[in-house]
């Protein structure tokens, strides 16, 4: 089963990262207020990018990977890995 590793810009400019099975409910949990607790004090502004993994275990490991930089190289990771 695939996982996604996804980003998304808040309306602060931060970037939130998280993993996910199914990417467009995850998000829409996050919209609604009922997604990770980062995201209720900091609302999503928009998806920027959602990268497909084999596994969960290699979707955490990008996902750590991700959160160690720092956010101009989040937000460039999302530009290369983008939404079409």
């Amino acid at each position: 089963m695939a996982w996604f590793v996804y980003l998304i810009e808040c309306r602060d400019g931060s970037i939130y990262t998280g993993i996910a099975i199914d990417v467009a409910a995850r998000y829409a949990a996050h919209l609604s207020g009922k997604g990770a607790r980062y995201t209720r004090s900091h609302p999503p502004r928009r998806l920027l990018a959602a990268i497909e993994y084999a596994d969960r275990s290699a979707a955490s490991r990008a996902e750590y990977q991700i959160k160690r930089l720092p956010p101009r190289d989040k937000r460039e990771f999302g530009r290369l890995h983008g939404l079409r």
